[in-house]
Formats: structure tokens, sequence, C-alpha cells
């Protein structure tokens, strides 16, 4: 089978390249919209999430059954287009649990403790502190938006370090009960009391500017919200108006990265050791079920249902 790589690592080559031994393999650093210049016959296609599948790149691949994400979001995947040419998708979903969950409290410790400006000052040799003056988190509220594998991780941290939970979710899960988390269906109400807002959520059109000016109103007054999910779920302009503390490691225009309440980071929650190679071995499931003509294990008609509308899908399926 004649498959494409695009966005890959050296260490992605590596370990696809061993794994797949007797397909044809294409690897690409690039994007697939930057090296896919012409018509090409690969059958299946594995991207990440800078590379965006329309309908130019479509018709470039005459031949494709399948595209995979090595992602958990999908949103760079045009799903109705997908599902009318009868096209096969799927993602990486949990694999960034602790990766991403971790990553979002150490930005809460750094916005609470100072810590990044205190060491910063060390480097200089300048020990003055008592400008860093810091907040507990333990009896603090916590308010969840989503509680997938990324929000359950955060909820579990969070109950260890002495939290109240809260949580606002599309469903109510298990570790609602487990952990004893307040589980409320009123967005605002869960933005009025918490002290601190982290968002682990999909971005869909049900989810894109879900904290706007509107929303954001009730809020505590020096809450913060962490938002390791994507960008454009936090509406644009609060980037450049929100007085709240805002961590990020997704952010819609880098103008407001200098705003003095933004600790930002370039998009590297997901980053880990492990987390990485739990994409490379969730893909190559999928890769090989749809090699092999099985379930993908990850397929994303019943996503792209739910978050973007039955439309396209029920579409296809009448075809």
């Amino acid at each position: 089978m004649k498959i494409a790589f695009y966005e890959t690592k050296p260490e992605e080559k590596a370990f696809f390249s061993s794994r797949l031994k007797g397909h044809d393999l294409t690897f690409s650093d690039r994007t697939i919209n930057d090296a896919l210049t012409a018509e090409s016959d690969f059958e299946a296609v594995s991207v990440f999430v800078h590379s965006r599948i329309d309908e130019r790149v479509l018709s470039l691949l005459p031949k494709l059954r399948y595209i995979q994400t090595r992602s958990t979001g999908y949103e760079h995947l045009v799903c109705d287009t997908l599902y009318k040419r009868k096209i096969v998708a799927s993602n990486v979903a949990g694999y960034g649990g602790p990766a991403v969950a971790e990553f979002a409290f150490s930005l809460l410790l750094n916005a609470t403790r100072h810590t990044h400006t205190a060491i910063a000052r060390a480097k200089e040799g300048i020990f003055e502190y008592r400008d860093l003056k810091g907040m507990e988190l333990c009896g603090k509220r916590l308010g969840i938006l989503g509680l997938g594998t990324i929000g359950s991780q955060m909820a579990r941290i969070g109950k260890g370090m002495g939290m109240e939970l809260l949580a606002w979710s599309r469903s109510r899960r298990p570790i609602v009960d487990e952990l004893g988390i307040t589980f409320l269906t009123d967005l605002e109400a869960l933005l009025e009391r918490s002290d601190v807002v982290m968002v682990a959520l999909p971005l869909t059109p049900a989810t894109k500017g879900l904290l706007n000016k509107e929303s954001v109103k009730r809020m505590k007054k020096g809450a913060i919200v962490v938002n390791v999910a994507r960008a454009e779920i936090v509406e644009a302009e609060l980037y450049g108006s929100l007085e709240n503390t805002l961590c990020l490691d997704v952010i819609s225009d880098l103008k407001y990265v200098v705003r003095p309440n933004i600790l930002y980071t370039p998009h590297m929650a997901y980053y880990t050791k492990e987390a990485l190679e739990r994409i490379m071995e969730i893909s190559l499931e999928n890769l090989k079920a749809f090699i092999n003509g099985k379930p993908l294990p990850n397929c994303l008609k019943l996503a792209c249902r739910r978050d973007y509308g039955a439309d396209a899908t029920q579409k296809s399926e009448k075809e």
C-alpha cells in the first residue's frame, strides 16, 4: 500500500519504517499543503495538526481511502468533504492525558508562585522576591471544562493537591462520583464559583468562542484561566481585553503574549517522550486496522457526526 506521512520527525520516520515493511512509504517534514504539489496515488495519508485537508489536497489524491491525524484534535480535517468522498478518518484520542494535564498545572503553578520570574532574576544575580507573593491551590475551587482523558487527569491532579473540583462537560462520566466532583450543567455557574478554570475541550462549532465577553462576566475577579486546548475556544478579543491571568499553550494572535497577565508557551503541552510514543503506537494501530480491513479503533465518523452535525455522514451513507 502507498502511504504518505507529513509533518514527520526523524523518530517517527524510523518507527513507521521499521513496522510497516512491505509497504511503499513516503515521508515529509512539511505539511501536506506545502509538500503535495502534484497528483499522487497515495491510498493512505498520515498528518499532524498543521496540515489542513481541504478540497485542493483531496483533488490531488484520487486514490485516497484513509486519512489519519496523529493528534486528538481533528478540526483541520474537513469531515463533510471526507465522508462525501467515502474516505475514512481516525485520530489518536487519549494519548495526551498525563502530558497535557501535568503541563496545565505547571503553567498554573508558575502563575500562582511566579517561579519563572524568580528563576530569571536569580540567573541575573537578583534575589528579591517580596513582590512575588503567591497563592496556595489547596482549598481552591478548580473548574474543569471537559472530562475526557485530559480533563479527567486534571481532576485527579487537582484532587491530589487538595482542590475542590467542579466540572462542566457534555456527559457525566464515572470519574464525577469517583472523585466527588460537583457536576454542573450551567457554564456560567462554574465560572462564577471557580478560582481556576481549566479548558480541556475539543474545538467544535459548539465550543468555538465558548469563553466570550458574555460568559466570563460572572467569572471571579482574580480567577486564573488555563487553556491547553485550542485557542479558538476563547473568543479572540478576550486575549486582548480580559484582566484575569491567562495561562496558555495556544493563542489566536501572538501580539497579545506581551500582556503582563498572559503566560504563553508555544503549543508544547503534549511534548513528552511518553506521549510521543503513544501517538506513534496508536497511529500504527489505526493504520494496521485499515490495511487489514478491520474497524478503526479511533474512527472519527461518530465524533464528526456528534461535533459537526449529522448531515455529512447521513448524506454519504445514503449514496
